[in-house]
């Protein structure tokens, strides 16, 4: 296959609806416990029949899996379970063939503790590798060895890890498998973009999804991270290792290559709060990264101590921070570019956290909930079964049904600090609720053994959802009233509409931080933005996140024309809005 590599960058990327596939959970082509790269290409008519016209495959590469991919042993080969490079190579054909596109995971602040260069790096303190990853001796107090700093990794641990062999920790911000590069070693640098970028976008990649993308500068002074956290040594250190000072030195270089190749990215920005900081990582002018995801509507409901604590929300809080994603980089005259999510592999089913999944209001507030994606300006994304309204596990699954090394080091953590069985208690109601093991169930294909998602007689990998029987595809594909064809129906409208669902300005039409502060329904309005002939010139949307009815609170609604209602019967614009219904007019 032969690239273009003089093309001229352009924005292709806004108008892209993407559908993100975990692997490993989606479809087994050839009858083992996981899915696989051949069952993807089976099933990418169905992805094309939604309304997607790109996919992002989740990491695939050759890995021991102890973080479900994002632990890289070889970035230029794929994991077996999964299939090999010509597989690859004829998953990207597919998708051009039918005229989607696909982007790959780029996952470059760790590599696997498996890659041949940390295994070179770790062999002697005189390996030529030694400075591509991040070594530090060891500080003692009172006579006890120490990690260099207090740092707690992102998986609940030390960020440091002692190696016997050579005696110095290395840093890894994650798993102890999975050591962080030194990007300051512009040797390692090079060979890094040059494996892991050129090697996939010379055989036709279209871009990346690229995973903790404000990680890869770190300080040169290693010091210890304030104390937040009472009683405990290890402290969070976000402040420490996001948002370093090469931070966008490192992706103009990552973005002249991309810029070669016409090739999206959409980084994965989290604890960068500040929108001019943010801007610096978007905009086109600067040709770093086409867009971020941003996690405010995610963490909606999380401590801010404790990831996996619940805390109370309203719809007022998810009002102002949708207004705040929707407008922060693309209002006044800037040129950011914003994207519109609810789920991917590291969060709760949407279903589940922000709608009812119960038997009841499950189809319903599924459907509601894919307008608040679908109508959101910016680039929008999906993720396997999202489109179904596959929930979470049920709350009676055993904690040993959590396999997902977060979750498990959480439990631990809780173990260990032996503070009693009430937090225990506490700790696993959390992670019924916001675990990523929701996320990465199989996804349910029909209601036969193994929901479809394998051979009959194959175990797999990882526990089916128990409401296979009542949530698969099969199912709702013969049903036109059913969720997926809901989503359809919804996108459809966007694509038809760009100039307002995908580009228009967006506007709350309540006083959620007033008179409407208790209001069970987030109403929002798009207006195109420029001032070409485009009929219509506004639309509202209006959700009602309750299972009561609630009244139009919005005025001036009554010359409205629904264009989309998850109700079948709500042909008048201003009639109350049934439990959890979503409606969008136009005027």
């Amino acid at each position: 296959m032969t690239i273009d590599t003089k093309q001229k960058r352009t924005a292709w990327w806004k108008e892209a609806i993407v559908y993100q596939i975990w692997p490993k959970s989606f479809f087994s082509g050839n009858g083992s416990p996981t899915g696989d790269i051949k069952g993807i290409i089976s099933k990418l008519d169905y992805i094309k029949q939604l309304g997607a016209n790109t996919i992002w495959l989740s990491p695939h590469y050759s890995s021991p899996m102890i973080d479900e991919g994002y632990d890289i042993s070889d970035y230029e080969n794929v994991n077996p379970m999964f299939g090999t490079v010509a597989d690859a190579e004829q998953l990207i054909k597919e998708c051009h063939d039918r005229g989607m596109r696909i982007i790959f995971d780029l996952v470059i602040n760790h590599t696997s503790d498996q890659h041949k260069w940390f295994q070179e790096s770790r062999s002697s303190k005189t390996n030529p590798k030694r400075d591509w990853f991040i070594w530090r001796p060891a500080r003692y107090v009172d006579g006890k060895r120490m990690p260099p700093t207090n740092w707690l990794s992102c998986f609940n641990q030390s960020a440091w890890e002692w190696d016997e062999k050579t005696e110095e920790y290395y840093l890894h911000l994650f798993a102890i498998e999975q050591p962080d590069i030194n990007w300051r070693n512009d040797e390692c640098k090079k060979a890094l973009l040059e494996s892991s970028m050129e090697f996939w976008l010379s055989r036709g990649l279209d871009g990346f999804r690229v995973d903790t993308v404000n990680l890869y500068s770190k300080p040169e002074q290693f010091e210890d991270a304030p104390v937040t956290v009472p009683d405990t040594y290890l402290q969070p250190a976000f402040d420490q290792f996001c948002n370093g000072p090469e931070m966008h030195n490192y992706l103009r270089e990552m973005g002249d290559i991309l810029e070669k190749y016409d090739a999206m990215t959409v980084g994965e920005l989290g604890n960068t709060p500040d929108v001019k900081e943010v801007l610096k990582y978007v905009g086109f002018s600067r040709n770093e990264l086409s867009m971020v995801f941003q996690f405010e509507t995610m963490n909606l409901g999380r401590s801010q101590v404790d990831w996996y604590i619940q805390e109370p929300w309203s719809v007022a809080d998810l009002a102002k921070t949708t207004e705040m994603m929707q407008t922060a980089l693309t209002d006044s005259g800037r040129d950011g570019w914003q994207t519109s999510f609810l789920e991917n592999h590291d969060q709760g089913r949407s279903v589940s956290r922000f709608g009812n999944d119960s038997p009841e209001h499950r189809t319903t507030s599924a459907k509601m909930l894919s307008l608040l994606v679908s109508m959101a300006s910016g680039t929008m994304y999906v993720y396997q079964g999202q489109e179904l309204a596959m929930t979470n596990v049920p709350a009676s699954w055993d904690m040993k049904e959590y396999l997902d090394i977060g979750s498990i080091n959480y439990l631990k953590q809780v173990k260990d600090a032996n503070k009693g069985e009430a937090d225990m208690e506490r700790a696993k109601a959390a992670l019924r609720v916001l675990a990523r093991d929701h996320a990465r169930t199989p996804v349910q294909w029909t209601d036969g053994p193994n929901a479809g998602f394998t051979a009959e007689n194959v175990k797999p990998w990882m526990r089916i959802n128990d409401n296979f029987k009542e949530i698969n595809a099969a199912q709702q594909l013969q049903d036109k009233d059913s969720v997926y064809h809901f989503w359809q129906k919804a996108i459809a409208l966007r694509v038809q509409h760009p100039d307002l669902f995908v580009h228009g300005k967006f506007s709350l039409l309540l006083d959620y931080k007033g008179a409407d502060k208790d209001s069970k329904v987030l109403a929002f309005a798009k207006d195109v933005r420029t001032e070409t002939e485009v009929t219509p010139k506004r639309s509202v949307v209006l959700l009602n996140l309750s299972d009561a009815e609630q009244p139009i609170e919005v005025t001036g609604l009554e010359s409205g024309k629904v264009a989309l209602s998850t109700h079948h019967q709500s042909t008048d614009p201003v009639a109350p809005l049934s439990p959890y219904e979503g409606r969008v007019l136009f005027l």
